[in-house]
This record gives C-alpha cells, structure tokens and sequence, in this order.
C-alpha cells in the first residue's frame, strides 16, 4: 500500500489505514512504539498492564492512604 507523509503541526503524520490497526488491535489514543531498524519505521503497539485488585492494594500504605472528605449535605438519613 502507498500512502502519504502529511505535515501535522511542526511534525510529520501518517495514517494507519483501519485494516492495519484492526491487525494490531489499537484504536484512538492507543500507546504505541516507534523505532528505526534499517532505514525503516517499525511501529508496535504497547500494551498496558492489566492490574488485580490485590496488586492495586499492595501499593497502598499509612503514608499514602488519604483521609475521608464530604462532599455534600446528608441527603437521607444518613449522620452528620
């Protein structure tokens, strides 16, 4: 496929036609890698950690850990 280099901004762009990012399974605002590899440019997606719960957790401590805070006024019978 043939394609164009257009100028965005002070950069240069192109566009990844949707059968390729459908084949790399990336969408809008996905996380990508570019790198240069013989005079080409080779572009992976980066894909984000899937955290568990227990994880998230762990990096919890006294130190970090913030208060309680309202927001509001009792809507309910909830005390003040």
């Amino acid at each position: 496929m043939i394609s164009r280099i257009l100028k965005w901004g002070n950069s240069l762009a192109v566009r990844i036609p949707k059968p390729f990012a459908d084949e790399m399974k990336v969408g809008e605002n996905a996380s990508i890698q570019m790198v240069m590899e013989e005079s080409a440019l080779v572009i992976t997606p980066v894909r984000d950690k899937e955290w568990t719960l227990s994880e998230l957790l762990s990096a919890v401590t006294e130190a970090n850990i913030h208060e309680e805070w309202e927001t509001d006024l009792p809507l309910g019978k909830e005390e003040w």
